[in-house]
């Protein structure tokens, strides 16, 4: 097990030695008069930074004077101040083999080392954070990056190698550095110039030295190499031009565009910093001193906190009783029940109804003469039948949006009632029609019909009420009735329909080869689910025409779907009147990554809450077409917003016909296109096509106001819905819980809830930089007045590798140079900090729960479904070992 020891340059065989000096103010020092290290003159105390793998402990070492007896290092007066703690022993060791490696140092070079003998005995100038810095920053080897060590290289080499030797363009994937081709060859030049080696290959034992060299962990070392990259004329000085190009460098292997664009500007503010002798060049020590920067205040506030989290949230942790595989499977079990309960019961209920209502008429027609001819199909298809009927009444009630809204927001059904799965009951339900309809229409067809046919003339007589004093000739007779072609036609329409409705066909997944694409798409959806007009139609007219049942009250199906239906059709009314008038378009904003941002005119007596949504139809694109999308506008603001990512044809075609009549942005505005006619209606403004909106409508997000704490995550355009709560809260802290306009239409006779949330976390993740642009107003307004800092914004560009890799290292030191200088973020241009790749969703909900302890946390996600398991285990865990309670929402995305 290797220790590192900061304190001298002696590496012995199992411990590293580095003496790493502080950067003290960036840029302050001047260059020629730069020492190793640098100590204050009214202490007698050096500081020894221990670190043992990912630990690191500092101990302040006393020097004691020897009185000048003939030590002209000192190094013999250095002891331990407080050797009390239980690693003291290992501590004394270690700072031994620095002491004996000092007075090494001091014996082959006298003179010089008398000097640092005598500064020995001052403090060492350099922060904690400092240290763990440069034991952090420009690693090359990474998580990511050959952490399978050389074995893994050495096998990639076998499989890359032409004649026994690797190609530069092939480095990169060699050592595991996938993606970043271009900085994997300028790594590869800069290794290649201090061997002397020009040729553009290298043998196996070449790449093991450069590998060696690479995977090194003193930051000695890899300070070196990166300074040796970017230094490429190795003349130990960095220019300006050299700067920028590793600036064009980094953002290139980081997919930045827009600051590859302003290279120049964060080169002229490097040299500014460091180069403040207008030398044109700056130096290693220059370079060093700007990577290991000391973090800012708010910075080092977060790293001291966050240790205190982990031991409160060490003491909190409940810890497991039981230790068998019985208690730990008991235990996920009862998690689940826990988490699913109204969803269990829910299921429970309708597979309960399902299976008496088929068992039902199982046993009736188990005692009817029919059974003698047809045997147990006829049951089969009978209780299927029973269990269809239920079924197709009850798909309709999940997608009655108006009254899943108005329950929710007017009632307590949501406490005991799953609202926010509506959609997927709807698939549930879905799913349960199809095994109706395959088993009632499969006995039918393969054995009912056939037995009747094949019957002898004594069993057929009970059958002549039901089928006519002549038996049915052949097959066709049976087809071709009313009740066959019926049946037959909503087997076809509905089939059509269930699959166009799978996510392969509904969300265009196919391969471009695929002859059926063109066939497929939310087009294709949309239609063919409206082919479900026809087939209930056609399902009343086949339950009328029964076979085996003559008597009217006998003939249920009617029955089953008369309210369901009026329902139904009472919500589409409801709709085609509401949507009747046309929004004002007041701004229209394009941004990068393929958003439209639309800001509208409120409908009169138009009501919402934030995260519900809406839907809009732009008839110049299609005029049968309606789309829903969230509101990113609160309750209380005077518009209307949306923003639209294009992924279809739909939306691309409304961005291309808003996009026409903008213009690009003037200083200060963001986008690339924009028009403002939020003054009034202009000529301009009649280009514009008309929107209808139909709404709003409920989600998961809107029951945010029944949380203390909010933490809100959204995974690129899905920060849209939680952009509108961030907004509310602001708005509702600003004028101390009574804001106006922020409850659905009809309220005022209901009850209003108390604003509960006091606290809420925002986490963005995107991965691209222009994202950033969307929603930079909102950032800057929640910074500039939440004052009591209630809204804590957390932004994440998971383009960007992970703070401690070498590709992202000058990424960072510009982000802290910038936010220092202007109090501005390189990415999102705000003043909110921008993160480097994903959140440690660990950490998160950590923070989260020991900083609200005995609370309810609302956890909202909206995005792909790829991290929903993730945040709902992460919400199941903290909620059981915390004595904070987490509930995770998700949004249909």
């Amino acid at each position: 097990m290797a220790d590192t020891v900061t304190g001298s340059s002696r590496r012995s065989q199992d411990d590293t030695a580095t003496l790493i000096p502080h950067s003290g103010n960036l840029g302050g020092s001047s260059r020629k008069g730069v020492k190793a290290a640098r100590f204050k003159d009214d202490d007698e105390v050096v500081e020894i930074t221990i670190v043992q793998r990912d630990s690191m402990a500092i101990e302040d070492v006393r020097v004691v004077d020897d009185g000048g007896s003939g030590h002209g290092g000192g190094f013999d007066g250095l002891s331990l101040v407080s050797p009390s703690s239980s690693r003291s022993g290992k501590l004394a060791s270690k700072f031994r083999q620095v002491k004996n490696g000092l007075k090494m140092n001091n014996s082959s070079n006298k003179a010089p080392q008398t000097q640092l003998g005598k500064n020995v005995r001052k403090r060492l100038d350099r922060s904690k954070s400092g240290a763990a810095v440069a034991l952090k920053g420009l690693q090359f080897v990474t998580a990511k990056v050959g952490h399978d060590g050389w074995a893994a290289v050495e096998k990639r080499f076998n499989q890359l190698q032409v004649d026994g030797v690797l190609l530069r363009s092939r480095f990169g994937k060699c050592i595991g550095m996938d993606g970043s081709d271009e900085f994997a060859m300028q790594v590869f030049d800069s290794l290649a110039r201090k061997r002397g080696i020009t040729k553009q290959v290298l043998t196996k034992d070449e790449l093991k030295d450069f590998w060696d060299q690479l995977s090194d962990q003193g930051f000695d070392n890899r300070l070196r190499t990166f300074f040796d990259m970017v230094d490429k004329n190795a003349d130990g000085r960095i220019t300006a031009e050299e700067v920028k190009e590793i600036i064009s460098l980094s953002a290139s292997a980081n997919k930045l565009s827009k600051l590859k664009e302003r290279a120049d500007e964060y080169t002229a503010l490097i040299m500014e910093e460091l180069d403040r002798d207008n030398l044109g060049y700056i130096e290693l020590e220059d370079l060093e001193a700007l990577l290991l920067q000391s973090p800012s205040q708010a910075a080092a506030r977060s790293t001291t906190h966050s240790s205190k989290l982990s031991k409160a949230l060490s003491m909190k942790l409940a810890s497991n009783k039981g230790t068998g595989p019985f208690y730990h499977y008991w235990q996920e079990f009862m998690y689940f029940l826990e988490e699913n309960w109204k969803r269990i019961w829910v299921m429970t209920l309708w597979l309960s109804i399902c299976i008496c209502l088929f068992i039902w008429k199982f046993i009736q027609y188990r005692n009817r003469a029919v059974f003698h001819i047809m045997g147990y199909c006829v049951t089969t298809a009978k209780g299927a039948a029973e269990t269809l009927k239920f079924n197709m009444a009850l798909v309709l009630f999940p997608v009655c949006r108006n009254t899943i809204t108005w329950i929710r927001s007017k009632t307590k059904i949501g406490a005991v009632v799953p609202f926010n799965d509506n959609i997927n009951f709807h698939k549930v339900i879905a799913a349960g029609v199809a095994v109706g309809v395959a088993l009632h229409a499969g006995a039918h067809l393969t054995c009912d019909f056939p037995r009747l046919l094949h019957a002898s003339d004594a069993a057929y007589e009970p059958m002549k009420p039901f089928f006519g004093d002549k038996r049915p000739p052949n097959y066709w007779w049976f087809v071709k009735g009313t009740e066959g072609w019926t049946g037959v036609v909503m087997v076809v329409l509905m089939t059509i329909a269930f699959v166009l409705a799978q996510p392969w066909f509904r969300r265009n997944r196919l391969k471009d080869s695929n002859p059926l694409k063109k066939m497929t798409g939310f087009n294709a959806f949309w239609f063919t689910h409206h082919l479900f007009v026809i087939v209930y139609a056609l399902l009343v007219v086949h339950g009328i025409c029964l076979y085996l049942s003559r008597k009217w009250y006998k003939k249920t199906t009617w029955m089953y779907l008369a309210v369901p239906v009026l329902l139904y059709v009472s919500e589409r009314i409801l709709r085609l009147f509401r949507s009747h008038d046309a929004v004002r378009i007041q701004k229209v904003a394009v941004y990068p990554g393929n958003v439209l941002a639309l800001y509208m005119s409120k409908p009169p007596g138009f009501r919402y809450r934030s995260g519900q949504y809406i839907f809009i139809n732009c008839r110049a694109v299609s005029p049968y077409e309606w789309h829903p999308f969230s509101i990113t506008s609160a309750p209380g603001d005077d518009y209307l917003s949306v923003h639209i990512r294009t992924r279809g044809d739909w939306t691309s075609r409304l961005r291309t016909i808003f996009s026409e009549p903008c213009r690009p942005p003037t200083d200060g505005e963001s986008g690339l296109l924009r028009a403002d006619l939020s003054k009034g209606i202009t000529e301009s403004s009649a280009r514009f096509p008309k929107l209808l909106i139909d709404g709003p409508y409920g989600a998961p997000a809107q029951d945010y106001r029944e949380y203390d704490v909010l933490l809100l995550i959204g995974l690129g355009i899905g920060a849209t819905p939680l952009i509108s709560i961030v907004k509310d809260v602001l708005n509702h802290t600003q004028h101390g819980g009574s804001v106006s306009g922020t409850e659905p239409e009809g309220s005022g006779k209901a009850k209003k809830r108390p604003f509960m949330t006091k606290r809420a976390y925002f986490y963005w993740v995107t991965r691209e930089e222009g994202s950033f642009e969307w929603f930079r107003g909102v950032m800057n307004e929640v910074a500039e007045k939440d004052k009591d800092g209630v809204i804590e914004l957390h932004n994440h560009c998971s383009s960007v590798y992970e703070e401690g890799d070498a590709r992202s290292a000058l990424i960072v030191m510009l982000q802290e140079l910038q936010h220092a200088k202007k109090g501005v973020d390189i990415l999102s241009g705000t003043s909110v900090k921008t993160h480097f790749a994903r959140p440690n969703w660990r950490s998160v909900f950590k923070h989260v729960a020991v900083n609200h302890e005995n609370q309810r946390v609302g956890v909202f996600y909206c995005g792909e479904p790829v991290l929903v398991p993730q945040l709902r285990q992460w919400s199941a865990d903290f909620t059981h070992k915390t004595n904070t309670k987490f509930e995770f929402h998700k949004e249909n995305f």
